[in-house]
C-alpha cells in the first residue's frame, strides 16, 4: 500500500471541501495563519526572556540588595527602630 498518490490527495482534498464549504476553507486558513503568528511571536518572547533573567541569576555580592528580587510586604517595617510601627494593622507598645 505505501505512500498516498495524487488521486489519493485529490479524493481528500474533494471531500474536505464538500463537507466544509469552500467558502469557510479560506477563514479556517487565516484563523490559523494568525494562531500561527502569535504562537510564533509567543515563543519568541519567552526565549528572550530567558535570555535576559540569565545575567540577573547571579549572585548578589554580601550587603547588596537585588532589585528583581520580591519584597514581601508583610516584613517592610516589621520591627521599626524608634517603636512605631508605619503598618496600620499593628498596634505599638
Amino acid at each position: 500500500m505505501g505512500a498516498l498518490s495524487p488521486w489519493h490527495w485529490a479524493i481528500v482534498a474533494v471531500v474536505v471541501v464538500i463537507l466544509f464549504g469552500s467558502k469557510k476553507l479560506p477563514e479556517a486558513a487565516r484563523g490559523l495563519g494568525r494562531s500561527l503568528r502569535i504562537f510564533k511571536s509567543e515563543v519568541k518572547e519567552m526565549q528572550n526572556d530567558g535570555k535576559a533573567e540569565a545575567p540577573a541569576a547571579r549572585p548578589a555580592a554580601p550587603g547588596q540588595l537585588d532589585p528583581a528580587a520580591p519584597v514581601d510586604p508583610h516584613s517592610v517595617d516589621a520591627h521599626p527602630v524608634d517603636g512605631v510601627s508605619s503598618r496600620p494593622d499593628t498596634k505599638s507598645a
